[in-house]
């Protein structure tokens, strides 16, 4: 089906994969409870997952590029991603 030769994006893909199977499971169990305030509680469990799968993705994408990037260019992309962590704890 897909010829990966790279681990990194198998793994990189796994873990979206995994990402969506959680998020669509707890879509299926707010509509089963039905209720605003369990929904609520599981919409909450769900904002702890985001930057986790955000940050496991992003480590493993940059173990993928290491030997192929600049140390430059590692610090940028370091530093873009605490930017993006910045940004968000602003708000």
């Amino acid at each position: 089906m897909f010829f990966l030769a790279d681990k990194a994006v198998a793994g990189m893909a796994g873990v979206r994969l995994l990402s969506a199977c959680i998020e669509f499971t707890a879509a299926v169990l707010m509509l089963k409870y039905g209720r605003v305030e369990t929904a609520f509680k599981i919409n909450a469990l769900l904002a702890l997952v985001g930057p986790v799968v955000l940050l496991t993705v992003t480590g493993l994408g940059l173990i993928g590029l290491a030997g192929k990037v600049s140390a430059a260019g590692m610090v940028t992309i370091i530093t873009g991603i605490g930017l993006i962590f910045i940004g968000i704890n602003k708000l």
